[in-house]
């Protein structure tokens, strides 16, 4: 007993000398074609739209993602993020570490993405006793931001917790000291 003939998902005929199997179809080999641009495919790896084959040329053209870090088409694996697809070696830090973003909770300034560290050293309000990155609470005084700790006598170096405070030098004394 034969085997049933093999008929082309095209053209509905019996494929009697070369097939190609695909999709969970067979094809005669000029009729496996991109289904945009109707030209056969003729190499090892092809893309699916809608369950049809799609050329590379044509997947680039129609289909794929253009990467806002490198602006390249995106042909594999596509980040979402910020309102824009990336490829996942280009969603990156965009302060000096450059560290990979994937998988990790970020920061967005301007349209870019950045690590917390690189995000704090850039951005965020410095102390005006240590000059470092304020990232937690801060007292403002004298027309600044400082760290709870860096906010000490000019003296003495006491942390001032009273409300009343005397100034020098546009720096904070302790009551003791400012007698």
């Amino acid at each position: 007993m034969s085997e049933p003939a093999s008929v082309c998902h095209k053209c509905n005929e019996v494929i009697e000398q070369r097939i190609i199997t695909a999709l969970g179809k067979t094809w005669h080999p000029e009729h496996f074609a991109c289904k945009d641009c109707h030209r056969p495919i003729s190499e090892a790896t092809f893309n699916i739209q809608a369950e049809e084959p799609v050329c590379s040329d044509c997947f680039v053209k129609n289909y794929s993602g253009t990467c806002f870090g490198c602006k390249q088409p995106i042909l594999e694996r596509t980040i979402k993020a910020m309102e824009q697809s990336w490829h996942e070696e280009c969603f990156v830090c965009n302060g000096p570490c450059k560290k990979p973003l994937v998988g990790t909770s970020f920061y967005e300034r301007d349209g870019h993405p950045y690590c917390r560290v690189d995000f704090e050293q850039l951005f965020a309000a410095r102390c005006a006793g240590c000059g470092q990155p304020i990232t937690e609470n801060a007292i403002v005084a004298l027309n600044a931001k400082w760290h709870r700790d860096c906010f000490k006598c000019k003296k003495c170096g006491a942390p001032i917790t009273a409300s009343t405070f005397a100034v020098e030098d546009n720096k904070p004394l302790c009551t003791a000291c400012s007698g």
